[in-house]
């Protein structure tokens, strides 16, 4: 099969995605079962090695956790001044961060927390129905995916009070003491002191997004509808006539009936090319990954260390532990020291939950909005879609984006009422 350079037909329109991490194959997937013919092209050698590689793992579908809430910027002075404190902030000469950050405090309220809140919770419920769906077509175990529930712990009991006293649903979960947290998860055995309690979420899952991604690749090869994977390097959308002729790559220019962003923090600079802003801005974080040896004792149950920012996960025979937000630019390049620092907190914490002398490390910018809600649906242009600014959550809303994209091209209405989700046009 050639490059696309021609326009589809009325009876199967061309569909170019930008971008191959996990949010950019499940939009492939759910266009491709609707009958677009779709491309996707991805500047990298391999799909999903950029912020969908190796994140924490989790598929948090009922703890959505917006980052702006009611005092979180004093929360955040006294983060940035601890060792290894979950934050790391480095001003930047670039107005976008300014912008994002402005209305991120804009949002730092109980009541712009508890819509974005409630709106995710919609999103993941979709997003949950959307990967039991593609169970038939990419078995779970071909990434490692377990029903593992969640269990965040908290040391301070005022904090572990009002998460308590939050409205949930309160099927979903179990309050814990200190023992019993440690008599559900042995591996909390050394931090049991040191808690005030836990709250255990039934039905959240645990999966390798990478090997989910690579799996969903080969699925998508063998689909009728899916023309080609394309590896090349978007450098600018083409505009004409008020619609977006083309898209100029480092394979030539393409062409095609729809175009999607979903390259991660990419799709930023790519939407300026046509004149749009998109308020998304990297938030670098961290990970290890760990082999379990037969002798460890690592978590059964995906942990969350809700004072400490960090999640420990077992992913098939490894242990994933990720943590950190550092707000320092589109800069890749792992810290040594929040590496170390993330080791410290975890041999703290689960000491003989994995071999830490192999564990290896990763970094990834994560590319989020200033309310953590994702932006899917049209642009000011008819013919360019966007599927972005997921954050940490690209894995738990990939699927659920993909479907309410997919309906919005089709011109059908979304699942429910999606607000601020969608992009303004």
């Amino acid at each position: 099969m050639g490059v696309p350079t021609q326009r589809g037909t009325m009876q199967q329109q061309q569909v170019i995605i930008i971008g191959a991490g996990v949010v950019g194959l499940t939009s492939a997937w759910w266009l491709a079962e609707a009958g677009y013919r779709v491309t996707v092209l991805e500047r990298n050698e391999q799909v999903a090695i950029a912020a969908s590689y190796r994140n924490g793992g989790q598929l948090s579908y009922r703890y959505v956790a917006p980052l702006a809430d009611a005092g979180v910027p004093l929360k955040a002075l006294q983060w940035l001044f601890r060792k290894d404190g979950p934050l790391r902030f480095r001003p930047e000469a670039d107005w976008r961060q300014w912008r994002w950050m402005a209305s991120f405090l804009r949002n730092c309220n109980a009541a712009s927390n508890a819509r974005t809140t409630a709106k995710l919770l919609e999103l993941g419920e979709l997003s949950r129905a959307g990967m039991a769906q593609l169970e038939l077509a990419v078995p779970p175990e071909a990434y490692a995916w377990r029903d593992a529930g969640k269990l965040i712990v908290y040391r301070s009991p005022d904090i572990f009070q009002r998460a308590v006293a939050r409205p949930e649903s309160e099927e979903a979960r179990v309050v814990l003491t200190p023992a019993q947290a440690v008599e559900r998860e042995p591996a909390l055995a050394e931090l049991q002191g040191a808690l005030a309690g836990g709250i255990l979420t039934q039905g959240e899952a645990v999966a390798d997004c990478h090997a989910f991604c690579l799996a969903l690749e080969t699925r998508l090869r063998q689909h009728p509808n899916f023309s080609l994977l394309l590896k090349g390097d978007a450098h600018g959308l083409v505009l004409r006539n008020g619609k977006i002729a083309g898209v100029n790559t480092s394979l030539g220019q393409l062409a095609a009936d729809h175009y999607v962003l979903a390259a991660g923090i990419q799709s930023r600079d790519l939407a300026a090319t046509a004149g749009i802003y998109l308020p998304l801005y990297p938030l670098k974080g961290y990970s290890l990954t760990a082999p379990i040896r037969a002798q460890d004792r690592a978590p059964e149950i995906s942990i969350t260390d809700f004072e400490r920012k960090v999640l420990y996960a077992r992913i098939g025979s490894s242990l994933r532990v990720a943590a950190m937000v550092d707000m320092v630019g589109a800069d890749t390049r792992i810290d040594p020291a929040r590496i170390a620092g993330l080791m410290r907190l975890a041999r703290e914490a689960m000491p003989q939950a994995a071999d830490y002398e192999q564990a290896t490390a990763w970094a990834g910018l994560r590319p989020a909005t200033p309310n953590s809600a994702p932006l899917v649906g049209a642009s000011k242009y008819d013919n360019l879609w966007l599927n972005v600014g997921h954050g940490p959550l690209g894995f738990t809303f990939a699927a659920g984006t993909a479907r309410i994209l997919a309906d919005l091209m089709a011109g059908k209405a979304p699942p429910f009422a999606l607000d601020f989700l969608q992009p303004r046009r």
